[in-house]
């Protein structure tokens, strides 16, 4: 019975974080000026809050085959999240011109000078 509580407290906690670090990257996607800013804040908001809420959901369902699919699918967007962020955000920074600080690094091929 109180395992049970405690099972419960713990899930409804990491829940909560979760759904915290959801209505964070919201916010941050809406106020940020830049697109990778924005790409950041969802990146973020994305993988820690999708964390926390099926890590949530796994203490709840204790140990099985349905906390396995959780896992599986937790260990899915951790994977796919920063790739596909990592290419947008790299044509973002490719594309636009008036990124201003950010400078692009492109690999040049080096010629080599005759010896004189």
């Amino acid at each position: 019975m109180i395992v049970d509580g405690i099972r419960l407290i713990t899930a409804a906690g990491l829940l909560v974080l979760g759904l915290f670090f959801e209505i964070l990257a919201v916010f941050g996607v809406n106020r940020f000026h830049r697109a990778l800013n924005r790409m950041h804040a969802a990146a973020m908001g994305d993988t820690l809050g999708i964390f926390f809420v099926l890590l949530g959901l796994m203490v709840i369902r204790g140990f099985s085959m349905d906390s396995l699919k959780l896992f599986l699918v937790v260990a899915f967007f951790w994977i796919a999240s920063p790739v596909s962020g990592h290419m947008i955000s790299r044509l973002e920074a490719m594309t636009d011109e008036e990124l201003g600080e950010i400078t692009v690094i492109r690999k040049e091929l080096k010629t080599k000078e005759p010896k004189q």
